[in-house]
């Protein structure tokens, strides 16, 4: 989307991107002790007018993503990588006035126009890694596409739940 080698994934980015291990629940103090913090998973689905392979790829084209995935209406996605295979990375990279946020992973599992899932961290808190599983199935017409984020911090569920409701919907 922007001339190749003008931009970069934030500092630090790729290295978690590269990760598919899931992270350590992140730790905080109620008093004396240190408790993991609860992770919920959140789940959402959208039904779509086209094709399963149109959907599908959509997820994997860096150009069309940066129209889309984490992007808003009038906030398209500043820089996006894809390494659109089994292994691949991606890095999308929105700006927000004087600051980047980085919105990286790393591809887990591919199976063309069915599944796809993926890790994701988000800078600033790339150490906090979740995870992403989008199953597409076919319909009569068009297609049905469900999404589980797992490892989501459960203070941010609804507001996660809510922003890939939007999301989606901009697909």
């Amino acid at each position: 989307m922007t001339p190749a080698g003008s931009w970069f994934c934030v500092p630090g980015a790729r290295a978690y991107a590269n990760r598919v291990e899931p992270a350590a629940l992140p730790l905080w103090s109620s008093g004396k002790r240190w408790e993991a913090r609860p992770r919920v998973a959140i789940r959402v689905s959208q039904r779509y007018d086209l094709p399963s392979s149109r959907v599908f790829n959509a997820w994997l084209d860096a150009e069309f993503a940066g129209r889309w995935l984490f992007a808003t209406a009038s906030q398209p996605m500043a820089h996006v990588e894809i390494d659109g295979r089994a292994g691949g990375s991606f890095c999308l990279v929105e700006r927000q006035g004087d600051r980047d946020i980085a919105y990286t992973g790393r591809y887990v599992e591919i199976v063309p126009d069915r599944n796809l899932a993926f890790t994701l961290s988000m800078a600033p808190h790339l150490n906090v890694v979740t995870r992403v599983r989008v199953a597409i199935a076919p319909r009569a017409k068009g297609c049905a596409l469900s999404l589980v984020h797992e490892n989501v911090p459960q203070g941010r569920a609804n507001y996660v739940e809510g922003r890939w409701t939007g999301i989606l919907y901009g697909l």
